[in-house]
């Protein structure tokens, strides 16, 4: 094997797939890249065994072929070339030089026999959706996925495909994030599809596709593959039925406030500074015109303090997990959120107000019990 590639190219294909090669594995192939030659240049490949990633770039191929190459290494290596081409050869399966301006380097990689082969996923039947869609609901919902590994389950993001929706749904069981929206390129008629999908991939998929590519996705026996015409990320997906969710989405709050998004964000960080590192619990009082918070950790202290609110309803006193209602306010797109209420124990909701977007979004956060 034999090309010349420009550094550019180079490391634009190795910042695709050296996300998926893991940090510490038991596999050394893992470790390694597979550079194969194609038909536009050549093929950069990396894998985990649960993400796998591969990409095309432009090079000028003088012999075919194909071999491993340590990931890390090469990545370092790329990073402090000079401007000037590079040219990389393979002599055998093992022996890799690279060569750029007055640089020269020799690696020793793995046969490339031993490198995993990648999901088998039938892309003649794959359904097309607008990458742009896909990023949206992956950056509002990803961030609710649990991270304890008591209920693995609720590791994997819900992502409904159907005729002309797509919804995802992430919870860790106190918070819960939805967001639904029509699409532009429905799959084939009467074709619902469901998948649970790691964080981590879904991150990949954002990361990878420029918003304006439409993706084709399709199913194989446990993983599902998204496709450009340049990129494919494929993850294993995550077994078994998701909770469900819509059971615990309050449908009778009655009591609604309406808040400045920033101030909130503010009094809410002023309040986390005294409040139990474990809980993170802050009481808010809502009336009619005012919004009252406190905190009161023993051995820290005690804190208060207030916002102007639009609060219709009996007053409420409610306690929350501070980081949990920062977090889902971060992602909210509008400058007012509208919070419901039914009852100091019951789900409280969390939505944009005022979003002309045809996007639906709600959020879901349980309350913590008040310690008087």
């Amino acid at each position: 094997m034999r090309f010349t590639i420009s550094r550019e190219k180079l490391q634009e294909g190795l910042a695709a797939v050296t996300p998926a090669v893991p940090s510490k594995t038991t596999l050394p192939v893992l470790a390694n890249l597979l550079v194969q030659t194609s038909e536009k240049g050549i093929r950069l490949s990396g894998t985990d065994l649960d993400i796998a990633i591969s990409t095309e770039v432009t090079a000028d191929v003088e012999s075919a072929g194909g071999v491993t190459i340590p990931a890390r290494k090469l990545a370092e290596i790329a990073r402090e070339l000079p401007p000037a081409p590079v040219k990389i050869s393979s002599s055998g399966d093992q022996r890799i030089t690279l060569e750029c301006g007055r640089s020269k380097f020799k690696l020793l990689g793995l046969p490339k026999g031993e490198f995993p082969t990648f999901p088998v996923v039938q892309f003649d039947k794959a359904s097309r959706v607008s990458s742009g869609d896909l990023q949206k609901l992956i950056s509002h919902t990803a961030f609710a996925a649990s991270t304890e590994e008591s209920r693995p389950i609720l590791n994997g993001v819900l992502w409904e495909l159907q005729d002309a929706q797509m919804r995802m749904v992430a919870t860790n069981g106190h918070r819960l994030a939805k967001m639904e929206l029509a699409t532009k390129s429905p799959g084939a008629k009467g074709s619902s599809r469901e998948f649970i999908i790691p964080p981590k991939a879904l991150e990949q998929i954002r990361r990878l596709f420029p918003a304006e590519e439409e993706l084709e996705v399709a199913q194989g026996e446990n993983h599902v593959g998204f496709r450009s015409p340049f990129t494919s990320v494929y993850t294993r997906l995550i077994e078994g039925p998701y909770p469900s969710y819509e059971q615990v989405i309050p449908k009778d709050n009655d009591k609604v406030a309406i808040i400045d998004r920033q101030a909130l964000i503010g009094a809410l960080k002023r309040m986390s500074v005294v409040a139990s590192d474990q809980t993170h619990r802050i009481r808010l009082s809502f009336n009619s015109g005012m919004l009252k918070f406190s905190v009161s950790t023993p051995d820290l202290g005690e804190a208060q303090d207030e916002l102007p609110v639009r609060f219709t309803g009996d007053p409420l006193d409610i306690g929350f997990n501070a980081a949990y209602l920062l977090e889902i306010l971060k992602y909210l797109p509008t400058d007012e959120v509208k919070m419901t209420f039914k009852a100091p124990e019951r789900a409280a909701t969390v939505e944009p107000e005022g979003w002309s977007d045809s996007a639906k979004y709600l959020c879901l956060l349980m309350p913590l019990r008040l310690v008087d």
